[in-house]
């Protein structure tokens, strides 16, 4: 477990800024609470080629609860480890700026209780750091876009700038801006391969969202995807 997680909150949101932390929490509840998840699979019934046709952007979700299982997935495929510490995402010079928190309504995932949660690539846990169904405030930080709402999860991609900007200088914005869309492409097609239905929302205030994470300034959200069963 990443030493991190033990220390006050404001060593916790000094050591952002450096490139060499992989993936500091930021927020933290008086309780911490890690949940492991089960372990992804690497082999699925869709093919490659299926997902990539069969992807569209979904905004209409069923009242069904996601299972841990989709979760690990869906989280796995947007930055869990592939081997020894690389990533599902390419990263300019492996420098991995981006973090995953996934908010969880209230009946959202069959094993996990409402919440907000940050995705721990190294140990492949959750570590939960907000309590309570935040969908309402998430979907109206996002201009009021009702479906986020309904959505059972929503996946939020976070970036830490400075880890790649400290190597590549003001082009390392454009390098972390690629990498987002390289996660959430993954997280596309992961979902289609689960027979899901997700969306990316970039319309949204920054500062209400990190409002509703708990954010410090110096992590700004990039992308919203919203995940259920289709409709």
């Amino acid at each position: 477990m990443i030493i991190w997680k033990m220390l006050p909150l404001l060593i916790v949101v000094l050591s952002l800024s450096s490139c060499m932390s992989q993936s500091d929490p930021v927020t933290v509840v008086e309780e911490k609470s890690e949940i492991s998840l089960p372990a992804p699979h690497f082999k699925g019934d869709v093919s490659v080629e299926e997902a990539i046709k069969n992807r569209r952007s979904m905004r209409d979700f069923r009242d069904t609860s996601l299972s841990l299982e989709h979760v690990s997935q869906l989280l796995w495929a947007g930055q869990g480890i592939t081997e020894g510490f690389k990533r599902a995402a390419p990263s300019a010079g492996a420098t991995y700026p981006l973090t995953l928190f996934v908010v969880v309504g209230g009946s959202g995932v069959e094993e996990l209780n409402a919440g907000i949660y940050q995705y721990i690539p190294e140990s492949h846990e959750l570590l939960l750091v907000r309590e309570g169904d935040y969908r309402e405030r998430l979907a109206a930080a996002c201009l009021s876009q009702l479906f986020i709402r309904e959505a059972p999860i929503s996946i939020v991609v976070v970036a830490l700038y400075e880890k790649t900007t400290a190597r590549y200088g003001e082009r390392g914005i454009r390098y972390v801006h690629m990498e987002a869309g390289h996660a959430g492409e993954n997280i596309y097609l992961q979902a289609e391969g689960l027979n899901l239905g997700t969306v990316v929302v970039g319309a949204f205030v920054d500062a209400e969202v990190q409002s509703v994470l708990g954010l410090p300034e110096e992590l700004i959200p990039l992308y919203v995807m919203p995940v259920g069963f289709p409709r």
